[in-house]
This record gives structure tokens, C-alpha cells and sequence, in this order.
């Protein structure tokens, strides 16, 4: 017998659990083919509009073959990462008979795809920071493309792995371990160290939210569980599902709400991982129509011109111009090994200087010729991870005015810069809702059954899921990505040992294990593959 008959016996035959192999009805398979011909057909309308709107013709399919294969990858995450992540949020509503399986499943699609729609962009463009300056400003070419695939053949295949083994890892941990693969390799082929791939700085702060963030979800959802059995004295919260039976109508009520939120702060979290990457790939494959916002209201680019000749004479005055080696030479260099020299000051105002002549010549976003887009894009990136690693040099004194208008310019250079359109976010959205509803059962049985060696109860089950809803909501607000899996399956162990009800030491393992290996084994698999890519 085959281990998924083995628990799909199990799950049946036990009293007290969840129907979940129940077979999909004809209207969900229909429901799921036709969101998945919406999506793709949304894509490509929009695509085909936002190229013509450019002006520029294409006389080769390349590029678009090209943009079509890695979109396809790029969703193909989103998807892994829809039944992979996403089936946490479903399991505590599920095994405690609050919703039904297949209800569950298209209730949390559905806020999975709000959150992403509505989502602010600040994580997406937090994880793409990672990546070295370098190989950003060089999206369009083979390195740029090697880059790409390396990062997303190496997440789905780590993340297809852990999930066929109903181990519920990260895929922020994964993603984030093929982008530190990445930058160390392309540091080693170009002759330096490892350690200067990678924006060391940027990666501990990720590093401590995802590595703080599930003690934070088994501690408090133990102590909230703690909390509910001193103030809430129905004791029938605290005892597992008998039969099909719902909870209470109002820890019910709580179980919805909860898991409504998880999804919700999940797709705004997570979803933003895969729309960094679709905006590399949509910014390498087609400048002209992505490389800048043309959306950006027309005054806003005189204004930013403005700006940048106030900054630029304000840091000449400062620090006068020494040496004549290029400006982007000397910028790109000090932001891949973060060595602040004398030259990078004046540097910084000489292409602050170019910026604002683009810019003042061309009057608005819009209106810059194909020719330049590349280039004027790359400009403003790199000037404002120059401006931002300034910031943060604590060698550096800048007088207060001069502060505040660097803050200024870099938000300007980004509002042009870092950007998502509507229809990326969609198509994010629809990936991840599709991924959730088909492959939830093996991770919401991880979580449902193997964790505690209790049926989890109503009390349990919506401790976690609040704790689990505001963690990832507040790591959100401050543009740091958390891991829903870690958070939620944390949790449920803190409620497990809060109620004594013993936790079954062989799953923890497991998933420590995965939680151990995830960042070493996706950084070598991404290195391994981008230093393949890069050879072809």
C-alpha cells in the first residue's frame, strides 16, 4: 500500500476527522480550468497592450518567447507556493470542523488573492534587494537571465521536494537561500569572495524575522491558549471535535475570521515574492513598456529633475569632485562591496546630475525614447542603493537639509523604478488561489494530525491562527518576509505543549530538518544552477 492510501485510511477512518480525500466535484475542476484560462488570458492581453501602448516594435519572437517561458516559471512558484504555504491557513478550520474541506480551500484562494492585489510591493522589492546590484542592472542579458531561472528552477524544485514529503517548509526560506546562492556565485566567477554577493546587511534582517518569527508563533499561541482557559470557561473550546460536529457559533465565528486573516496577510506577504521576480523578468525582456512607471503623473518628473539639481550641487559643495573613473563604475562598486571611498560622493552627484538632464530633456516618464529607457532606469536603481547605503554609513556625517533631501530623491527615483502593475499582481493572485486548491491535503494533514498527538481542539486551533494573523500582518507592515508555514505549524505545537497534550517528536524533526536545510540546500542548488545558466 502506497504511504498516501496508508493516510488516506487513516484520515477516513478516524473518528473525529475531516473528510478531506473527498473526491472534486465537476464544478470545482471546471471552476479551476476556467480561472486558469482567465489568468492567462489576462496576462496576455495585457502584455500585448502595454508593449503597443510603448511604441516600440519587435521584428523578433525571442524576446517574447523568452518572457513567456519565464512568466510561466515565475507563476509556476506562485503555484507551488499556493498548495505548499497557503494550506496552513486552511488547516485549523478544517480540523475543527468549522468549514468544510473544499469551502475552506476556495475561501482562503479567495482573500489569498485580495491580499496579493492589495498588497503595498515593500517585500517584493525588500527580497529583490538582495540580489547583487550588478546582475538587477543587467536583467536583459544571458547573466540576467541565468539569474532568474537559477532562482526559480531551484525554489520549485526544493519546495516540490519538502511537499511531496508533507513537510511543511518555507518557501521565503527557500527563495531567500537561491538568492544568496546567486549573488555567492556570481561574486566567485567574477574573482571575488562570496561574501560580497550578497547585501550581508539586508539578509540578517530578513534572516531575524524568519528565524524569530515561528518562536514568536509557539510562544504566544501557547500563552494565548493559557490566557482563553483562564477568561473563557466553556470547557467544550477545549475538547476535540466529536464527529462532524461544529465548534460554538462564536469560536467558529473566530476560526473563519482567523483563517480569513491568515490568508489575506499570506498572499500580501508571500505573493510579493514571486511579483519581484516577474518585474526582473518583465524589466529584461521588455524595457520600454516595464523598465520605468510610465503611470507616474507627467509633473512628477520635472519635480524629481528639480531635485536632483539641488542634491547634486548641495554634495559637490561638500565633497568636491576627485578622480575621473565613470560614475556608475565607481557606484556599482561601492554598492557590491559597500567601500566608501572619496570618489563616491562626487560620483553620486555626477549621476544624479545625468538623471535630472534626462529627466528636465524629456519632460516626463512616458516620453523617453526606447533608446534610453534601459539606461535611465539602471541610473536611478543604482543612485538610490547608493543613496540608501549612505544612509546607513555611520563613518559618514551629512548636515540635516542635505539628509532630507537625498530621502526625497531616492523616493522619487523609486516611485519610477519599483513598481507593480495591476495585472502582475493578478496573475500572482490566481496562481497562488489555483495552487491552494489543488494540492492543500498532504501539508494540512502535517499540520492537522502529526504535530500534536491530540485531535486538535476549537481553543487550539484559533490560538494559533491568531497568533499566526497578526505576526505575518505586522511583519508585513514593515516590509519584512516571514514564513506562514513556520508561524502557523509553530503555533499549533505551542497550543499542543500549553494543553500537555504531547507532540509527536518524530514530525518535529522533520520539520526542523527542512527548517535546517532549507537555506543551506537552496543555496547550493541555486548556485550550482546559476553557474550552468551562465555557461550556455
Amino acid at each position: 500500500m502506497s504511504d498516501n492510501s496508508a493516510i488516506r485510511q487513516g484520515a477516513q477512518a478516524a473518528p473525529g476527522m475531516p473528510k478531506i480525500y473527498k473526491k472534486n466535484s465537476r464544478t470545482s475542476v471546471l471552476f479551476f480550468i476556467l480561472l486558469l484560462v482567465l489568468g492567462i488570458a489576462f496576462a496576455g492581453v495585457n502584455l500585448f497592450r502595454d508593449v503597443t501602448n510603448a511604441g516600440e516594435e519587435y521584428t523578433s519572437y525571442v524576446p517574447f518567447l523568452l518572457l513567456g517561458l519565464a512568466l510561466l516559471i515565475a507563476l509556476g512558484f506562485e503555484f507551488v507556493n499556493g498548495f505548499h504555504d497557503t494550506a496552513n491557513a486552511v488547516a485549523t478550520v478544517i480540523y475543527t470542523h468549522s468549514l468544510s474541506p473544499m469551502v475552506a480551500v476556495v475561501w482562503s484562494g479567495f482573500f489569498n488573492f485580495l491580499g496579493v492585489v492589495l498588497s503595498s510591493g515593500i517585500v517584493a522589492f525588500g527580497i529583490i534587494s538582495l540580489l547583487p546590484v550588478e546582475l538587477i542592472l543587467q536583467a536583459g542579458t544571458g547573466n540576467g537571465f541565468a539569474m532568474v531561472y537559477a532562482l526559480l528552477f531551484s525554489a520549485i524544485i526544493w519546495n516540490l521536494g519538502t511537499w511531496w514529503l508533507g513537510l511543511p517548509s518555507s518557501s521565503s526560506h527557500t527563495l531567500i537561500g537561491s538568492i544568496i546562492g546567486v549573488g555567492v556565485a556570481n561574486a566567485l566567477i567574477h574573482g571575488r569572495t562570496g561574501a560580497s554577493g550578497v547585501d550581508w546587511d539586508q539578509a540578517i534582517s530578513i534572516g531575524y524575522s524568519l528565524l524569530l518569527s515561528p518562536i514568536v508563533g509557539f510562544v504566544f499561541s501557547g500563552l494565548l491558549l493559557l490566557v482563553m482557559k483562564v477568561f473563557v470557561k466553556n470547557r467544550r473550546i477545549y475538547d476535540a471535535p466529536k464527529g462532524d460536529t461544529p465548534p460554538p457559533m462564536w469560536i467558529r465565528g473566530l476560526l473563519v475570521l482567523t483563517c480569513t486573516g491568515v490568508s489575506f496577510a499570506h498572499g500580501s506577504n508571500d505573493g510579493q515574492k514571486g511579483m519581484g521576480l516577474i518585474m526582473l523578468i518583465l524589466v529584461g525582456t521588455m524595457p520600454i513598456a516595464y523598465a520605468l512607471n510610465r503611470a507616474l503623473p507627467p509633473e512628477q518628473a520635472p519635480q524629481v529633475a528639480a531635485l536632483s539639481t539641488t542634491v547634486k550641487n548641495d554634495l559637490l559643495q561638500q565633497f568636491p569632485a576627485v578622480g575621473n573613473a565613470p560614475a556608475r563604475t565607481v557606484l556599482t562598486g561601492y554598492v557590491s562591496a559597500s567601500t566608501l571611498t572619496p570618489e563616491v560622493i562626487p560620483a553620486l552627484a555626477q549621476l544624479i546630475s545625468t538623471i535630472g538632464n534626462e529627466l528636465s530633456r524629456y519632460g516626463s516618464m512616458d516620453k523617453i525614447p526606447a533608446r534610453a529607457v534601459s539606461n535611465t532606469r539602471n541610473d536611478m536603481y543604482l543612485a538610490s542603493e547608493t543613496i540608501k547605503r549612505l544612509k546607513a554609513e555611520k563613518s559618514l556625517t551629512l548636515p540635516a537639509g542635505t539628509l532630507k533631501n537625498l530621502t526625497a530623491l531616492k523616493s522619487g527615483l523609486d516611485s519610477a523604478t519599483r513598481f507593480i502593475p495591476l495585472w502582475v499582481k493578478v496573475v500572482v493572485a490566481i496562481a497562488l488561489g489555483l495552487g491552494t486548491m489543488v494540492g492543500w491535503r498532504r501539508i494540512v494533514v502535517t499540520v492537522g494530525e502529526k504535530i500534536g498527538k491530540t485531535h486538535l481542539t476549537y481553543a487550539q486551533g484559533a490560538s494559533a491562527e491568531v497568533v499566526a494573523m497578526i505576526t505575518i500582518g505586522a511583519a508585513d507592515s514593515f516590509g519584512l518576509p516571514v514564513s506562514t508555514t513556520h508561524v502557523l505549524s509553530s503555533g499549533v505545537a505551542g497550543t499542543m505543549a500549553a494543553n500537555k497534550s504531547g507532540l509527536q517528536m518524530s514530525t518535529l524533526r522533520n520539520l526542523l530538518m527542512a527548517w535546517v536545510l532549507t537555506l543551506p540546500a537552496s543555496i547550493l542548488l541555486s548556485a550550482v544552477l546559476y553557474w550552468l545558466f551562465s555557461h550556455f
